[in-house]
């Protein structure tokens, strides 16, 4: 007689109409979340147009190339401001992009005690809790006098490369990126380090296991894994770099001139919007959202750029 052992199914019990309801309703609660953000997106966009149609009907797009901007005669261009705003961004991220996927990495491949990691990453995120105006006072105290220096030697020696051809004087562009650079990096930090911890242990172990070494692993297995999450941090603080307002404000020195030298004065558009729409009136206010307008179109068609390039390294 033999015995014949069966795997016992698990009993699955049927959900209630009240469990189906709630379901669906969660669902259209979603849905409308969802919707909903887009819908204030749009509403947005479509205001800042309406009230920038005065200045679009009488500058058309040679508002974006021209580069003098002044109330008094009511001649408005948004160039230099357009240069200000990518440039303070560029420098940003420059900086900020090495030094926040590398703190990522740093984070979150266990070099430090869990103790240690979370404290600094108690740390990392704190930098985003302090309000911009507070950089702005610092770097006028304490940035400015710490890169004047460096600023003058540079073009004491290399004031032939255009970069360095104008004397670190105070306010300028990189002052400002490099505030921007600090402002940003809590937001690449803590995005990318998310995207790697969250990436399943099997890919670690199968790379040791055929023989690669940790940072092998790390270079060429977990950061292309992790890549659209690490896109998707950049894109956030690049957003985050080009709307910064308040600081700045404080250390780009506020001139709508155009030039090549770091260390120059510059202006962007957030910072034209923040200096100038209190007191605005007439064709002036129009032109100031313009200006805003540009900005958006801006970030918009950065945003698409950026999700281009993670929709063709995913298909590879």
């Amino acid at each position: 007689m033999t015995l014949q052992l069966t795997e016992q199914q698990p009993i699955v019990r049927a959900r209630t109409s009240f469990e189906k309801n709630l379901d669906l309703f969660f669902i259209g609660l979603t849905r409308i979340c969802a919707f909903s953000i887009a819908g204030v997106l749009v509403f947005i966009a479509i205001q800042v147009f309406i009230q920038s149609i005065p200045a679009i009907q009488t500058f058309g797009l040679g508002f974006i190339f021209q580069q003098e901007w002044d109330p008094v005669k009511e001649r408005y261009g948004v160039l230099p401001m357009i240069y200000g705003t990518l440039a303070t961004s560029f420098i940003g991220l420059l900086l900020a992009v090495p030094t926040g996927i590398g703190t990522a990495i740093f984070l979150s491949e266990n070099f430090l005690p869990i103790p240690v990691r979370t404290v600094l990453v108690f740390l990392i995120e704190l930098l985003a809790a302090i309000p911009s105006v507070v950089y702005g006072l610092w770097g006028i105290y304490v940035l400015i006098p710490l890169i004047n220096p460096l600023g003058h030697w540079l073009h004491t020696n290399f004031g032939w490369i255009p970069f360095f051809s104008t004397d670190a004087a105070g306010p300028g562009l990189m002052p400002a990126g490099i505030v921007v650079t600090i402002m940003i990096l809590p937001t690449i930090t803590a995005i990318s380090r998310d995207s790697l911890a969250s990436l399943p242990p099997e890919l670690r172990q199968a790379s040791i296991g055929l023989g690669g070494t940790r940072w092998e692993t790390i270079f060429r297995v977990l950061l292309p894994a992790a890549f659209s999450g690490i896109v998707g941090a950049i894109m956030l603080g690049l957003g985050r770099a080009m709307g910064e307002t308040m600081a700045v404000t404080m250390l780009i020195g506020n001139s709508n001139k155009i030039g090549a030298s770091l260390f120059a004065p510059g202006n962007t558009i957030a910072s034209l919007l923040a200096n100038q729409f209190a007191e605005a009136s007439g064709l002036q206010v129009s032109a100031l959202m313009y200006a805003g307008f540009i900005l958006f179109i801006i970030t918009l068609a950065v945003n698409a750029i950026a999700q281009r390039i993670v929709l063709r390294v995913q298909k590879i």
